[in-house]
């Protein structure tokens, strides 16, 4: 009997050892299998920025780069060009940019996407996110979040990484309805973590969004992100959450 008891004993410790070892095989692949996913995303952002010739301005030269089209019109232009010799304000990143395609239709609606997306029922099913399109008229002109608070999100697809390198945003087209601020997300791949666009200081960045329902706010992005993803979070909004939009993409060719 005493003999049975220990033999018990012996099996159930063996068990147990052979599970803990079980466990903590899985825990270090799952730890591997991040640490590929993080390697994977820094060699997306070394890619861009070893293997493609970096556009530049000289301050101290005659000419400096413009932005140049095709650029969807905005009544909010970009400050002027820096005097000549002032290195302080000289932004050498992406001089050049071009629409992602939510105004032409080029960017599909399945790219587009919103929390509680399923619920877009009845009136609601003509104000998805993939009517936020800049420019888009008439009913259903824009994107209606079905709930007004801060866990809000639209979400773009990219479908591959790229460089992101600015935002346009209007208000609805048939009323006064439109996001004031926001911030931005944004990841490589869905495994990995959210991350916020970061200010100089290192606080999430706060981006000043529309004050009407059809002037059109441009904000560009210095650093650009690097991400097949991309999020706007509604901060402050006029009546509801509510949202038309156009994402800029960096161009890497210098004139």
């Amino acid at each position: 009997m005493e003999v049975t008891a220990r033999c018990a004993a012996v099996l159930f410790l063996l068990l147990l050892s052979q599970a803990l070892m079980a466990v903590h095989s899985q825990e270090e692949e799952e730890v591997v299998q991040e640490e590929e996913l993080q390697e994977e995303d820094q060699q997306a952002i070394e890619t861009w920025t070893s293997d493609t010739k970096t556009c530049t301005c000289d301050c101290e030269s005659a000419g400096s780069p413009t932005v140049g089209p095709p650029v969807p019109p905005t009544s909010l232009l970009p400050p002027p060009l820096p005097p000549q010799g002032d290195p302080l304000n000289c932004m050498p990143e992406c001089p050049y940019h071009r629409a992602l395609g939510f105004e032409s239709g080029s960017v599909e609606s399945d790219q587009i996407s919103c929390p509680s997306q399923d619920q877009y029922v009845g009136w609601y099913s003509s104000w998805m996110p993939s009517k936020a399109r800049l420019n888009n008229q008439g009913f259903g002109c824009a994107w209606l979040s079905k709930f007004n608070d801060l866990h809000q999100w639209i979400q773009i697809d990219l479908k591959e990484v790229s460089v992101v390198s600015g935002v346009l945003t209007q208000g609805r087209c048939d009323a006064d309805e439109w996001i004031t601020k926001y911030s931005i997300q944004y990841r490589t791949v869905e495994k990995l973590n959210w991350i916020y666009y970061k200010d100089q200081t290192g606080n999430n960045r706060v981006f000043y969004g529309n004050s009407d329902r059809s002037s059109t706010v441009q904000n560009l992005l210095r650093p650009p992100i690097v991400a097949r993803f991309i999020r706007l979070l509604p901060l402050g909004w006029h009546t509801r959450i509510a949202t038309r939009l156009e994402l800029l993409m960096c161009m890497n060719k210098c004139p």
